[in-house]
Formats: C-alpha cells, sequence, structure tokens
C-alpha cells in the first residue's frame, strides 16, 4: 500500500508492507503517518505567519508554553548548536531570509522578518519542567535540518507493527523492516550534478538516511549560494555537493548531515566518528568518502 501527499515543502510518500487482512489497519496507520507531517508543518513552519513557531517567537523575554511538536526539535537542535559550537545554529533564519529563502512553497507568499543580526542559539532558553520557550531577543528560528527528520520519525512510530515500511520525505526517509522481497530496503543516494541518476545504493532495515545538498535549493539573490549557511559567515560552504547520514532516526540524520556538511570533510569526519554513525560525502570533485562502514553500490 502506497500513498503520497504533499507537505514541509517536499512530497511525502509512505509505502506499507501489507496483506489483504491487514488494509483497513493500514489505511487508519497512513492517516495517522501523515497527520504527524501536518501537525509537525504547523508547529514548526517558518513560512506560515500562523504556524506556533511564528506566533510563540513574537514574544520576547516572556516564558511561552509550546507544544512537543514544537519543543522537541527545538531541543534537539539546540543540542546539535552546542555539539558543534554554534555551526549549527537554528538561529540562522534570518540570514536565509537575507538570501532569498523566504517563500512559502505553496502560497509562494515572501515572508519579511527583521530581527537582531547578533542572536545566536544561545538567546534561546528551553524549560524541560513546564515546556516553556524563552527569547533573550528577537530572532528568527529556522528548524528545517530537524523538523522533517522529527515529522518522519513520528510517521514512522505509528507503522511499526507492520514487517516493512518506508517514510520518504523528499529523499529523506526511514526505512523499517524489511522490503517485500524479504531482504533490506534499497534506497539510492541522489547524483549530486545528473540529479536524475543515481550515484549510490545502501542498503538499510530500521534505520534512517537524510541527505544535504548543495543543489537542492539556490539563492534567488545570489546564485553561487544555496540554502546551507554558515551562520558566522553568512556564507555557504562548498567543499561538500552532497553529504547522507545514515543513524537510527531521521531527525538525528537530518541534523548530523546538515552539521557535516558545514564543517566539511576532516571536521565532518571527526564528528561523524565521535557520534557512532555511518555517513558518506561527496566532495565538489565527486570524490566519494565513506564512515562508519558504510556499504555502497555504485
Amino acid at each position: 500500500m502506497k500513498r503520497t501527499k504533499l507537505f514541509m515543502d517536499t512530497t511525502v510518500e509512505i509505502q506499507v508492507i501489507t496483506g489483504r487482512a491487514q488494509d483497513i489497519a493500514a489505511a487508519a496507520a497512513l492517516d495517522r503517518a501523515f497527520e504527524a507531517f501536518r501537525k509537525v508543518e504547523q508547529a514548526c513552519s517558518r513560512f506560515s505567519p500562523d504556524s506556533e513557531l511564528m506566533q510563540t517567537t513574537q514574544q520576547i523575554q516572556t516564558p511561552v508554553p509550546v507544544s512537543p511538536f514544537l519543543f522537541e526539535p527545538l531541543k534537539f537542535a539546540l543540542e546539535v548548536a552546542e555539539w558543534t559550537d554554534g555551526l549549527f545554529d537554528p538561529t540562522v533564519g534570518q540570514a536565509l531570509e537575507d538570501l532569498g529563502f523566504n517563500e512559502h512553497y505553496l502560497t509562494q507568499q515572501a515572508i519579511h522578518n527583521f530581527t537582531s543580526a547578533s542572536a545566536s542559539y544561545r538567546d534561546i532558553v528551553l524549560d524541560e519542567e513546564k515546556h516553556t520557550l524563552y527569547l533573550q531577543k528577537p530572532l528568527v528560528i529556522d528548524l528545517g535540518a530537524v523538523a522533517k527528520g522529527f515529522a518522519i520519525d513520528l510517521a514512522a512510530h505509528e507503522l511499526q507493527a507492520f514487517d516493512g515500511f518506508v517514510v520518504n520525505a523528499g529523499g529523506d526517509l526511514y526505512a523499517g523492516g524489511l522490503a517485500e522481497t524479504g531482504s533490506k530496503w534499497k534506497i539510492g543516494i541522489q547524483h549530486p550534478v545528473h540529479q536524475e541518476q543515481i550515484i549510490h545504493t545502501v542498503e538499510l532495515s530500521n534505520e534512517a538516511i537524510c541527505t544535504s545538498g548543495s543543489y537542492e535549493r539556490r539563492s534567488s539573490i545570489h546564485p553561487e549560494t544555496h540554502h546551507i549557511i554558515d551562520p558566522g559567515s553568512k556564507q555557504s560552504p562548498h567543499e561538500m555537493v552532497s553529504c547522507s547520514v545514515i543513524a537510527p532516526y531521521a531527525m538525528m540524520a537530518d541534523a548530523f548531515s546538515t552539521a557535516s556538511f558545514l564543517s566539511g570533510v576532516k571536521h565532518g569526519t571527526a564528528f561523524i566518528e565521535q557520534v557512532n554513525l555511518k555517513a558518506l560525502f561527496i566532495t565538489s570533485d565527486l570524490t566519494t568518502v565513506t564512515l562508519g562502514g558504510i556499504d555502497i553500490e555504485s
């Protein structure tokens, strides 16, 4: 059973291996899985003025209660920001807007927020006991590197009863169980130059893979700039063109693929080894670097 819907600026395809006796249960599970994407998008979207994120960040120096759909991905983003000493920073939203990454994917309506240029992740304070968000100054939070992965994980949770399933959100995915053949899922990694082709294939079971690539989105203002921005320099790194990370959860793979891309090959390698994950880096000259014992097919 397979269904496709549009959420979070991408096509979400969910596939479940099921027998006829399970069709009703599978249909209900698919509904719940897609509902997870809707809830995360409503909570975390930077592009919708009425999202929980945008409504909450209008309140400065005031503790604001937030839902788990916003609290959990933001909490993880702040943890990754700490691990990378701010190279990965969810307050990069203002820089993204300044570079033209500010249009809602459905309405094409541009958003314009003007905040403190000196803001960083350290200006965000979360209270785990009260589940509140406190901003020390105006800033724009972008959760693009964690929210989609979080939604994939929530959707995957709804499908655990089935022998095999894949939740695929624009190439970032979680593969559960086994494919219909009884073997691991074969997942293709998009070629960064010839985007209609697959450059490598990996096999996954009960793991997530997420890819950050410089080919995905380009600035309409500065064509040499893509959507992965160093929060310090406000520029895009170009040592890599693609960075895929395999992790137990999609939110982890999502965030660490972005953090590794920002770090570059040398520091990204150290980072992946530190957190004991698997990764595949593709450099600007199309050299492939594999980490963590990842097995690939060309």
